[in-house]
């Protein structure tokens, strides 16, 4: 058996160090490439945005080369917003782009603020008097909202739309805990902080169920003001379309005039012809968002004048935690703005539905020390809710679109009782010494005593009180204005700029123009962006890793149970008190 194991582990090491050394060639030979390829867009050029199967983020990767996910270990691609934007404004002023073919029916992630965001881009670009051709086999809800801006939007024959409205759905815990005899001990403030009701309930609280139908109404409201504004269907019977679901098959798509026809992609290769002015027979000419980049000039790429985006996406957590918003290292990267006289402005990119006190209070303090010294802007993304407005708090201004999940300005403790687990299903016991009465404070294997759960409640009460000052101060009000839209509720950007959470409506080019002119550079700077990304091999290695992993507790445990597994991962990192969003909001 030992035999096997050292044969095993010795294919598997020989598989590792081909896969690796694979990769490091091509990146070479992608580096060495890349030097040397110049893009030259030819007349009579389209723009090829596909947005099918990929996740829209904030922005890409930055690799020598785009190497396709191989075997097992491929992953879903993303595209970043800002590289599209790029792309799309610089097709606007190439003449030889004509127009765009965009694709977006079937895309596997990108919440409503930044498929708005890219889809004020393609409204902006058709103000050239270029056209955008949309189509799709299927179409999403989100794929749809997107490509309602274009001109023409065609269906494939034997596909579908969903038009069905938005709907969150919530996973409770409860049940699963009585199971494993596993106590959960809540403490919280504000009727509506809801992340910790999965570990209490059974069902949404009438205050949760509240807030999420107001601000999934908003935000389904909004989408369909735009799509109606495009597509020129009135309001109310886009709403009625909506509500009652009424396209069910690809036939009501185009009889409700959502779709200009059911095509094939063939057919619409025929109509991008026709709008070129090119045979029947001619290759259509294309360039893709990578390429055309590669023409995109830098605005004042010579300015010692630089504006500062800090994108901080994910958790908020202590440390330096990779693919989260590590309190230390974010810190330091806001010190090294505020630091660096070349940086005139800062403006911090938030999408976080928060995390630890400590970590954001820790970001908090950075934030506020750089606003002594420059102009800093908060931007808000998908969410900046909970501890991502915590960090936004102390911003000069604070910019979020009008779909952006914000507020939940409250605060919560979580601890488990694992003595029933341990002693009535796994038959483990347990005895403690200590030095003084509070020696095993909260300790996991026996109940908490009420003395214990009152220094943990009023620690989470003086920091819901810390919390309400810091947005107090941020926000010029007071104690008392900030409760009366705190209490954990949740707020769309909209309803946060009527009740004074947000100063005002727009995207991340809004918030860097207001950098520039606070910062009196609005005519000379350039943009940059932090934390700087790994290099193609670091990603790699450390990506590979932890793609191995995660596929094979997904083959261990299967689909639903490996999102469930997934779940209770991320409670292990509820550490200390939290500034979090309920459980997780997932929008479809």
């Amino acid at each position: 058996m030992r035999f096997l194991s050292n044969v095993l582990a010795t294919i598997v090491g020989l598989l590792l160090f081909t896969v690796i050394a694979f990769f490091i060639f091509i990146g070479f030979i992608g580096i060495v490439a890349s030097s040397e390829d110049k893009v030259n867009i030819k007349d009579n050029t389209l723009l090829h945005i596909n947005l099918e199967n990929k996740l829209l983020v904030e922005r890409a990767l930055e690799d020598p080369l785009a190497i396709p996910s191989i075997g097992p270990f491929s992953s879903v691609p993303s595209v970043g917003l800002n590289e599209l934007k790029t792309a799309i404004r610089t097709a606007k002023d190439n003449e030889n782009i004509k127009g765009i073919y965009l694709q977006t029916g079937v895309m596997l992630g990108g919440g409503p603020a930044l498929l708005l965001e890219l889809r004020d881009e393609l409204e902006a670009f058709k103000e050239s008097g270029k056209f955008i051709v949309s189509y799709g086999e299927l179409f999403t809800e989100g794929g749809y909202f997107l490509s309602s801006v274009a001109d023409e939007v065609y269906l494939n024959p034997m596909g579908a739309l969903e038009f069905n409205g938005l709907s969150s759905t919530s996973i409770f815990f409860t049940n699963l805990f009585k199971k494993l005899e596993v106590e959960p001990v809540i403490f919280r403030v504000g009727e509506f902080k809801s992340a910790v009701e999965p570990f209490m309930l059974e069902k949404m609280s009438e205050e949760n169920r509240l807030q999420t139908a107001v601000f999934l109404n908003d935000l389904n409201d909004f989408a369909l003001q735009k799509i109606s504004a495009n597509r020129n269907i009135e309001l109310a019977r886009l709403k009625e379309i909506n509500d009652q679901m009424l396209v069910r098959k690809n036939q009501d798509a185009l009889d409700l005039k959502l779709v200009d026809g059911l095509w094939y992609s063939d057919q619409v290769g025929d109509l991008l012809r026709e709008k070129l002015g090119m045979k029947e027979d001619e290759d259509i000419r294309t360039v893709n968002v990578t390429n055309i980049n590669k023409t995109a000039e830098t605005k004042n790429r010579s300015s010692k004048n630089r504006i500062a985006v800090i994108v901080a996406e994910g958790e908020i957590v202590s440390g330096d935690s990779e693919g989260a918003i590590g309190s230390r290292k974010f810190a330091n990267e806001l010190r090294k703005a505020r630091k660096d006289k070349d940086i005139k402005a800062i403006v911090l990119r938030v999408n976080s539905p928060g995390g630890s006190v400590l970590a954001s209070e820790v970001i908090w303090r950075e934030m506020a020390e750089a606003k002594k010294e420059k102009p800093v802007i908060a931007s808000m993304s998908e969410l900046a809710a909970s501890g991502g407005y915590y960090i936004s708090a102390p911003a000069d201004t604070i910019v979020a679109q009008p779909n952006t999940i914000t507020g939940s300005i409250g605060i919560f403790g979580l601890w488990f009782n694992m003595q029933g687990l341990l002693n009535n299903k796994l038959g483990i016991t347990t005895d403690e010494v200590g030095t003084g009465e509070y020696s095993d404070f909260m300790n996991p294997t026996r109940s908490i005593s009420p003395a214990e759960k009152q220094i943990v409640q009023n620690q989470v009460e003086d920091g819901y009180d810390t919390f309400l000052q810091r947005v107090a101060d941020g926000r010029n009000m007071t104690k008392e204005q900030v409760m009366e839209v705190a209490s954990g509720r949740v707020w769309s950007g909209l309803q946060a700029k009527e009740n004074g959470l947000v100063d005002i409506l727009g995207g991340l080019d809004d918030a860097v123009r207001i950098a520039a002119e606070k910062a009196g550079v609005a005519d000379d700077y350039r943009v940059l962006y932090y934390p700087e990304q790994k290099t193609f091999i670091e990603r790699f290695l450390s990506e590979f890793s932890r793609d191995v992993q995660s596929r094979y507790m997904k083959f261990k445990l299967g689909s639903d149970q490996y999102f469930l597994y997934q779940q209770l991962e991320r409670i292990k990192k509820y550490d200390g008190l939290m500034v979090r969003l309920p459980f997780d909001i997932e929008i479809r």
